[in-house]
């Protein structure tokens, strides 16, 4: 059984591979792309130039091209209707959570609180989204996006942490308002799964793997208004702040400390 899953999973993934690693090859892609060109009607697929507005963006739409659901910069063909499997990748992995949620839900009530959700959940996903970065889930009073460089570029890790902090700011943690909410961040790179997983009844776009676990752990440990970034994703953005000092923190389920930074926002 374990062999005959391991073979189903990597049947696409050289396809997977190519796609969130530099986005569709342009040897695969070079006659549709020239095509999409000449269709009108931008904005358009960051990987195949399917057009999304306009008269070529509503042929597009007839036959299957749409915008993707975690990533409207991406048209769902290249995304979530990939098949199902997908592909061991460089990953850069974000959450956002909200603090006492709890304590805040019992004492707005059930409507008010959902409404303050759904606001955050507004600013969250266009923050990231004008980033590049793909919205993989919306738990609860938590937001997960994954950046890969097939859909943000070569720069996805900058872009994460160019994100994380835009997002701080957007919430009102910017030093002149009140904070929306009180939220953390936490902002780790490694290798993730990434790709279509599920059965034939439920298929989910996500990413899955050790990043994703630290930067949920990261999250868990930032204080309201902090950005948690591993050295591995800091690495990335150091020269930008350089005032900024290393800290060793062990966080729940791994063996040894891991080295954090908490990034400035102002």
């Amino acid at each position: 059984m374990a062999q005959r899953i391991e073979a189903d999973s990597s049947d696409h993934s050289d396809q997977w591979r190519e796609t969130l690693q530099s986005g569709h090859s342009i040897r695969s892609l070079k006659l549709m792309r020239r095509v999409m060109r000449v269709l009108p009607g931008p904005p358009r697929c960051k990987v195949c130039n399917n057009p999304f507005g306009g008269v070529g963006g509503g042929i597009c739409r007839w036959v299957g091209f749409r915008p993707s659901r975690k990533n409207p910069r991406i048209c769902s063909i290249c995304c979530e209707d990939l098949p199902l499997g997908g592909a061991e990748v460089e990953t850069a992995i974000l959450f956002c959570d909200v603090r006492g949620s709890t304590e805040l839900a019992e004492r707005l009530g059930p409507t008010l609180y959902a409404h303050l959700l759904n606001r955050f959940y507004g600013i969250a996903t266009d923050t990231l989204i004008s980033r590049d970065g793909t919205v993989d889930k919306l738990i609860g009073d938590e937001v997960m996006a994954f950046f890969v460089p097939g859909f943000a570029g070569p720069d996805f890790k900058r872009k994460a942490v160019d994100a994380g902090r835009a997002l701080m700011l957007a919430l009102g943690f910017d030093g002149h308002s009140e904070p929306l909410l009180p939220v953390g961040i936490g902002i780790d790179v490694g290798t993730a799964y990434v790709g279509n997983v599920g059965g034939a009844q439920l298929v989910d776009f996500t990413a899955l793997g050790d990043p994703v676990n630290v930067a949920a752990r990261l999250q868990a440990e930032a204080r309201s208004g902090e950005i948690l970034v591993s050295e591995t994703a800091f690495a990335e953005v150091a020269a930008d702040y350089p005032g900024c000092r290393v800290r060793r923190i062990r966080l729940r389920g791994k063996g040894e400390e891991i080295g954090v930074y908490s990034l400035p926002l102002h």
